[in-house]
């Protein structure tokens, strides 16, 4: 049928009785394409008498076609391409009627011989204007049926026609074969055309209901001045035109007026509407009885009654209830939290573990609280509707009842600092508005600007002079302690984090009460850099490393510094958790974002009186290493981690809630405190950072394995599922980028072929050989970085082998071995540092660095960003040049521009590489890893 459409036949709808047997007749009129090969099988030809043009006139003439059944013609009209303008038509009509079923728009009734039909309807406005502009278009084949009577002839209106078709396709549509079995074999759900007269009368009230053009509604009047009585207000209401709004008493002053913007039927259907009403709501008879209805004056009870079920009954019906608007957000309930405590109160006093702090609802009217007698007045209610200083109102029951049980169970105080600082709480189901009072109240005002506080003064033991904004964040820091909440000082690395540390630990040491020994737990690699730091910024501040086979905490002093791995913490945590630490500071704080491993469970097992994380990068892959770190410096802020994800994590990543994001923000930024380089004011004397892209083709030996590992690989994980598959892409990811960095890394050539020739063989080491020759014939120094200690091991030999001075730096290095290291490329003794991403990405200060080059990417941009920061810090007085090699056309390639793509989800939550490529299909997989065209 599709291709007689496509071949020009035309269509016209014959309406049948009931709707559901009407037929879709094509025919082909003057000029259509013919052939007995587009004869449709299963269809017999059906003669019917068409009105077509004969001259300057029309005439009854007989055509054969075939006669779709209503289904099959909505079927091949949906997706059909028809020639004919009167296919068209009939296709614009079937999208229509599919539009309207969708919507919902259909309703039961009886045709005049007494059989159960759907119809639609009824229509909105703009319904209505397209089923006007529908059939105003529709062409004379499309509608050229006669319509009965003596002559003239006269075709059908095309309007009526579309009605009929649109009537057709809901009576059919709607009785699936499911339909009996749900119902049973009753109307308006069985298929044969039988006549039920008996369903007459209500066939016909439902359909003056569902197709009147008046609806009426009741406004509700609130007694004022000197009248006492409540009032319903009979309102008049037309589908046409939804914001007109006729009092019914025009209706009988001036009916003409009110039927010409109504229309004829106005009093009728505004009668039939109050009789449905009456039959919901028992008092609207007595509207019935006036002879002009227009307002019903109602007993308080009666006023009440419509706040209730009434309501819901009458809006059944077709009659709506108004309450004026005023009425209705008079009233509103906030949950109060805190203690209103006496002056000389201390927050620090509101925040000890065993104090719980009060919950209470506050009911307020127009802003302004209710004082405690109006709220106990409001708690007796009985009734939906009350009266408070001299005016009426509606009081949900909802906050009837938070009246009534005005204190709730006290909070604890994370409890209640979480539910102040996000502005909400959730009670009985609901998340309702929250306010901070008294000492909670002022406590709040306080750490919700950490950079507004004024800056404390510098230690003068500090042998430094602090920036502005390092003296802010000591300020923050010092405040945060010492009200017992610790933080997360998060800034960019190179922004002075250690000397803001160790600021902090001597403006402890100013105050009995907080003075005390500060334990520092780092990665072995930093443990050199502290020790350093803190002999430069703190010179008689006695420090110690807690490392090593004599490693003892003996003579321990009053104000000393301990420097401890985070390996030494898991084993020695008994021993370390025998001191009363003052301070404990957890540096490189991305070392324990998992709370469940040992490194976290013992680091929460170690008593102090304050807990400081520091980090450069508080989320890298998910929130829930934000939960980790916060939930270690202040226990409890953001409940546990089932609940935290629950409310957070999910709707964030997932981008379900848009206000999810900010919600949380408001949480923990008080406890976060995260300034850039790149923020106005921070490190203004920081040169420029330039970052290319260096793009090179592969060589015939690297496009060979790579094509090979793609496709070998590729049908394997076909055939694969689950974890399976997962472990056979990230062992393809691994392969193609091992690859792209050089053959003899992927064949493990290392190990095995050592006299092998590396240089011809990858474009990246090529690449590398020519930035190297350049950067040190201008007596410059460089940074190499490389996430595979197997590669920064080809490149030592390789640059051996061609005399250029190199340092390899990677996890197995000794700490002592490493600090050497670190000391003599910053006095210049070698031009080029090898180093493993993992090992020294973090925490190292190498800023004799004026170029830093990523031989390969490791898809975190977080990640990288700290590795470059080892040049890109304070003290950095050259511009810095970042250079990231990148194979054309690889996995390696498009990776990159998808990360730069999505550029602005690095301060936010970022996947984890390798491991989120892993949950994709196979065909985006097979796009993502195919070699694209190179140049």
């Amino acid at each position: 049928m599709r291709e007689l459409l496509g071949a020009g036949w035309a269509a016209v709808f014959l309406p049948g009785e009931p709707a559901r047997l009407g037929r879709l007749l094509l025919w082909k009129p003057t000029g259509a394409a013919a052939g007995d090969s587009m004869a449709p099988t299963g269809f017999e030809t059906e003669a019917v008498k068409l009105v077509l043009p004969h001259g300057r006139s029309v005439r009854r003439r007989r055509v054969e076609g075939y006669a779709l059944p209503v289904a099959v013609a909505v079927s091949v009209l949906a997706d059909a391409e028809p020639t004919h303008p009167s296919g068209a038509a009939w296709q614009a009509a079937t999208r229509f009627a599919l539009r309207l079923l969708a919507d919902g728009r259909l309703h039961p009734a009886l045709t005049p011989a007494g059989y159960d039909t759907w119809q639609v309807g009824p229509f909105t406005a703009a319904q209505r204007q397209t089923l006007d502009a529908l059939a105003a278009a529709f062409p004379p084949h499309a509608h050229c049926l006669p319509e009965p009577g003596p002559a003239p002839v006269r075709i059908a209106e095309p309007a009526a026609l579309v009605r009929q078709f649109c009537d057709a396709v809901a009576d059919d549509l709607v009785r699936t074969p499911a339909a009996p079995l749900a119902m049973g074999a009753l109307p308006y759900a069985w298929r044969e055309a039988r006549a039920v007269p008996t369903l007459r009368e209500w066939a016909e009230e439902t359909q003056a209901a569902l197709t009147a053009e008046v609806s009426v509604s009741l406004r509700v009047d609130v007694p004022e001045g000197r009248r006492r009585q409540f009032r319903a207000v009979l309102q008049l209401h037309t589908a046409a035109d939804p914001a007109l709004v006729i009092e019914a008493a025009r209706l009988w002053s001036e009916p003409t007026e009110v039927e010409r913007l109504l229309g004829p039927r106005a009093e009728t259907e505004t009668l039939l509407a109050l009789r449905r009403g009456a039959r919901a709501w028992p008092p609207l008879r007595r509207l019935l009885d006036d002879a002009a209805p227009d307002q019903l004056r109602l007993t308080d009870d009666e006023a009440f009654d419509l706040l209730g079920d009434a309501t819901d009954a009458l809006r059944t019906a077709g009659v709506d209830v108004h309450w004026p608007r005023d009425l209705v957000k008079a009233l509103t309930a906030t949950a109060e939290i805190g203690q209103r405590t006496a002056p000389g109160s201390t927050a620090g006093g509101l925040l000890d573990t065993e104090a719980l702090l009060d919950f209470r609802w506050q009911v307020s009217l127009g802003g302004e609280p209710l004082t405690e007698a109006e709220m106990d007045a409001l708690a007796e209610s009985r009734r939906p509707l009350v009266r408070l200083r001299d005016q009426w109102m509606v009081a949900d029951p909802k906050l009837v009842a938070r009246a009534k049980r005005r204190r709730m169970e006290p909070l604890t105080p994370m409890e209640a600092l979480s539910a102040a600082l996000t502005g909400e709480v959730e009670r009985d189901g609901d998340r309702v508005p929250c306010a901070a009072v008294g000492a909670l109240g002022d406590l709040v005002a306080r750490i919700r600007a950490p950079e507004s506080r004024t800056p404390v003064p510098q230690p003068a033991a500090l042998k430094a002079t602090l920036r502005e904004y390092q003296k802010r964040g000591l300020a923050w820091l010092a405040e945060m302690c010492a009200l017992g909440l610790g933080g997360c000082l998060a800034d960019d690395m190179g922004l002075g984090k250690t000397v803001t540390l160790l600021a902090l630990h001597l403006h402890r040491q100013s105050d009995p009460t907080t003075a005390g020994p500060t334990l520092v737990v780092c990665p072995a690699s930093l443990l050199g850099n502290w020790q350093r730091e803190a002999a430069r910024f703190a010179p008689l501040t006695p420090v110690r490393r807690y490392h090593g086979g004599d490693r003892h905490l003996g003579d321990l002093a009053g104000d000393e510094i301990v420097l401890v791995t985070y390996g030494v913490l898991r084993r020695d945590r008994e021993v370390l958790a025998e001191t009363a630490w003052s301070l404990v500071a957890a540096d490189e704080a991305q070392h324990v974002k998992n709370p469940y491993a040992v490194t976290a469970r013992e680091l929460r097992a170690l008593p102090a009186r304050a807990r400081v994380a520091l980090t450069g990068t508080p989320v890298e892959n998910n929130l829930s290493e934000l939960w980790a770190l916060l939930d270690w410096t202040t226990p409890g802020l953001l409940g546990t981690l089932t609940a935290f994800r629950d409310r957070h994590a999910r709707a964030i990543e997932a981008g379900e809630d848009p206000e999810a994001a900010e919600r949380l923000s408001r949480l923990v930024r008080p406890f976060l405190l995260r300034r850039k380089k790149s923020d106005p004011g921070i490190a203004p004397e920081l040169p420029p950072k330039t970052e290319t892209d260096h793009v090179v083709p592969l060589t015939a030996e690297q496009t060979s394995l790579y094509e090979a590992q793609v496709r070998e690989t590729m049908a394997k994980i076909a055939e694969s599922e689950g974890i399976a598959r997962r472990g056979l892409v990230l062992k393809l990811l691994t392969a193609l980028k091992q690859i792209c960095n050089h053959p003899a890394q992927y064949l493990k050539e290392h190990g095995l072929r050592q006299s092998t020739p590396l240089r011809g063989r990858s474009g990246k080491l090529d690449l590398l050989d020519e930035l190297l020759d350049t950067i040190t014939a201008e007596g410059e120094s460089v940074l190499v970085f490389t996430q595979y200690k197997q590669m920064a091991a080809l490149l030592e030999k390789h640059l051996a082998e061609r005399g250029v001075p190199a340092l390899f730096l990677h996890g197995a290095t000794p700490v002592a071995r490493r600090e050497e290291m670190v000391d003599r490329f910053q006095r210049g003794g070698v031009p080029v540092f090898l180093l493993s991403l993992k090992a020294a990405g973090t925490g190292l200060n190498l800023t004799r660095a004026s170029h830093v080059v990523h031989y390969d990417r490791w898809w975190n941009p977080a990640v990288e960003e700290q590795a470059t920061d080892r040049a890109y810090r304070i003290g950095q007085d050259k511009p810095v040049q970042v250079h990231k090699l990148l194979a054309e056309g690889t996995v390696e390639d498009k990776v990159a521009k998808l990360l730069e793509a999505k550029r602005a989800l690095a301060d936010a939550v970022v996947g984890s590489g390798e491991a989120a490529l892993t949950e994709l299909s196979d065909a985006d997989l097979a796009e993502l890893v195919a070699l694209g065209r190179q140049s």
